[in-house]
């Protein structure tokens, strides 16, 4: 693809990168003090992509924004993902749901593990929420993203979501 475009711009809580093609946004990275912010707006960015980007910066910054009208670039996925990240994008700031709440809303019951796979792989976090998504019975469950579990908890806050319960950490092993 000839068409990509690549941004790192800094927000509230560390630098973030989206790519886009000229079907929609193709992934993001959640901020990651890891990044090095080597790149700045393209002189030739569409202004959807720049509006995209103030989105974002706001929503770190703790403004109740919305993603929904992002179009996304799902080229690459099957219809199940399609159907999973769809369901998902439904998910209103400030609510969870499980894996297997999700699975039936994307029209897939008894397949929370497909879900879980989804979410790990998911190439838009924060657009598709999937920081939105836990266990069964009020557990974390997972979160591949820079930083882990912290940053689900500290995204969920931000929203003033119901939080999961959060794992004690051993004493002195975190700081």
């Amino acid at each position: 693809m000839t068409d990509l475009q690549t941004l790192d711009f800094d927000t509230a809580w560390g630098p973030f990168r989206m790519v886009w093609s000229g079907r929609g946004l193709l992934r993001t990275r959640l901020p990651d003090p890891a990044l090095a912010l080597s790149k700045e707006m393209p002189l030739n960015a569409d202004h959807a992509a720049e509006g995209w980007a103030e989105r974002i910066r706001a929503y770190f910054a703790g403004a109740p924004v919305s993603f929904d009208d992002i179009p996304l670039d799902d080229s690459a996925l099957g219809p199940r993902e399609r159907a999973i990240y769809g369901a998902l994008r439904a998910v209103p700031r400030g609510m969870t749901l499980t894996y297997g709440a999700l699975a039936a809303r994307a029209g897939l019951p008894g397949e929370a593990r497909s879900v879980g796979v989804a979410m790990a792989r998911n190439p838009w976090p924060l657009v598709v929420p999937c920081h939105r998504v836990v266990a069964a019975e009020g557990k974390a469950g997972g979160f591949s993203a820079p930083g882990g579990l912290s940053t689900k908890f500290r995204m969920l806050r931000l929203e003033g979501a119901s939080m999961p319960e959060e794992a004690p950490l051993l004493p002195g092993l975190f700081g």
